[in-house]
């Protein structure tokens, strides 16, 4: 069950990721839509990055709607609470406090201490989780379209030309 379950997210991510090899975007745009993604989804957003998705599709034409919404699968049911374990953790190691549960207050300052770690660990995470996404996407994205000119006979000098002609 869980075998069939991950692969089926390999599967959605996959085909998102292909259909936004395949769009007109530039491989940047494609890249930076996919980073923007993985952003919003691994803040604590409760479920509201998919409607933010949405909001910022409509505002910029340039955000490839595959490539973000391909991070909504890639961060699953199954990475989100590692995500959060470890900005957790890495928020605690930041601001240099003990675990929540050894701190000596009431319980308001355990709970404001614990959402200060989540949130900076959080963030941290998440810029870091954008950067590889970009990174990863933008060679991917390039990659492939390489690879299919060169399936088709089409290399880059007789795009040119063809676009040049066109003009």
């Amino acid at each position: 069950m869980v075998r069939e379950r991950l692969a089926d997210y390999r599967d959605r991510v996959r085909g998102q990721l292909l259909a936004a090899f395949r769009e007109e975007h530039t491989p940047h745009q494609v890249a930076a839509s996919f980073a923007i993604g993985i952003f919003i989804t691994a803040m604590p957003t409760g479920g509201l990055g998919i409607g933010l998705f949405f909001v910022l599709i409509s505002i910029w034409s340039w955000i490839s709607k595959p490539a973000i919404f391909a991070s909504v699968a890639v961060l699953n049911p199954f990475v989100k609470p590692v995500v959060y374990l470890a900005s957790f953790k890495v928020g605690a190691v930041l601001l240099g406090s003990e675990s929540v549960g050894s701190l000596d207050g009431t319980a308001t300052e355990s709970a404001w201490v614990a959402i200060q770690q989540l949130l900076l660990g959080n963030l941290l995470i998440a810029i870091a989780l954008s950067v590889i996404g970009y990174v990863t996407v933008l060679h991917l994205t390039r990659a492939h379209r390489r690879r299919s000119r060169q399936r088709t006979g089409t290399s880059l000098l007789s795009i040119l030309i063809g676009f040049f002609r066109r003009k």
